[in-house]
């Protein structure tokens, strides 16, 4: 081998060099890189229209029953949606995680009622049940490669069978809970903050979200759960433990479905195994519509909040403009659509 350098190539005073050409952006492009670089403006942008709308329309919308309602009524669906947000921002789906919220429920309230456990353990054993049923999906989704949404589906007639078998389909009256687990009922507990009237269950579902905010913006985990949910081969390929991660999340999930299934008691007011059927659906509708991405790896944990909240006033501002229940269903549908179909959209822009 030689160890001449390498001859140089003179370019003639003719030949061009080569340029990119660079094209100015119109305003729908703006629009574009702008939500695509902070995608939870959308939720935010339908959430201020909606209150302006509905508070142009019924009058009593913005007074401080109706909004401290609307908080109250999203509460446990908001923390089960926080639940939902970890697992798609992973790319995946957790479609058991209203049987889990329920099944949850259900032990806490037998074991303080008929097996006279003190409450605070039952509350305790709840919530290991809840990452134990978040380490089962956790489990088949990465040792057995099952498709999340498989994986979960398949879950969610399991834990409902279990949740039929273990109340043997009777609920727990409020009376009942009252008199001998009245902490079961804590969340439902109400306090007047500025002439609104909250609940702890409210509460719990911010403390869940600013939590989850602080972990997964200022924390290595977070980081890592945006990476395996945008890219697991080249996650894998950085050093992160793909398999590790999505445990951790899995069963993190796992355990605010239990919180949820606490606040539910204080909600109902009961232990009933029939209790907030669609809530499955429910969560995923909120973590769409908050703007985080189906496809995983985008979107702010605080989307899925807004997202709730959207729900909540379209669903009171509605009712309060006299408007059937179907169409406050059909509204509810087009909005999942829309809020899609943004995604899309912002997902089409070229860096």
């Amino acid at each position: 081998m030689s160890d001449a350098p390498d001859p140089v190539v003179e370019r003639s005073s003719g030949e061009a060099v080569a340029q990119f050409e660079h094209h100015s952006r119109g305003p729908l492009d703006r629009i574009q890189h702008f939500l695509h670089r902070y995608p939870t403006m959308v939720p935010v942008i339908v959430l201020v229209l909606s209150l302006i709308v509905f508070g142009l329309v019924s009058p009593n919308f913005f007074s401080a029953f109706n909004l401290s309602l609307i908080m109250q009524q999203v509460a446990v669906v908001g923390t089960l949606a926080a639940a939902q947000s970890l697992v798609i921002l992973t790319a995946g789906i957790d479609l058991s995680v209203g049987a889990v919220m329920v099944m949850i429920s259900v032990i806490m309230g037998r074991l303080s009622i008929e097996f006279g456990v003190p409450v605070p353990f039952a509350i305790l054993l709840g919530l290991v049940c809840g990452m134990l049923t978040g380490g089962l999906n956790g489990l088949l989704v990465t040792r057995l490669k099952l498709p999340p949404f498989i994986t979960t589906l398949g879950t969610w007639n399991i834990f409902l069978a279990l949740n039929y078998y273990l109340s043997g389909r009777e609920t727990i009256r409020s009376q009942t809970l009252d008199a001998e687990a009245p902490m079961l009922k804590f969340f439902g507990e109400r306090f007047n903050l500025g002439g609104a009237v909250l609940t702890y269950g409210v509460v719990l579902m911010l403390i869940v979200f600013a939590v989850l905010w602080y972990a997964l913006n200022k924390t290595a985990w977070g980081r890592r759960v945006y990476a395996v949910g945008d890219d697991p081969e080249a996650a894998a390929l950085a050093g992160i433990q793909t398999n590790r991660m999505l445990m951790s999340v899995y069963m993190t999930a796992g355990v605010i479905c239990a919180l949820a299934a606490w606040s539910s008691i204080g909600r109902v007011g009961s232990v009933s195994p029939t209790s907030f059927f669609e809530s499955n659906l429910e969560s995923i509708t909120a973590v769409v519509i908050g703007g985080i991405s189906l496809f995983g790896g985008r979107g702010s944990i605080l989307g899925p909040l807004i997202g709730a909240l959207i729900v909540g006033v379209f669903n009171s501002g509605l009712r309060l403009a006299g408007v059937d229940v179907l169409w406050q269903l059909f509204a509810t549908g087009w909005l999942i659509i829309i809020a899609v179909a943004v995604d899309q959209w912002i997902r089409k822009i070229s860096s």
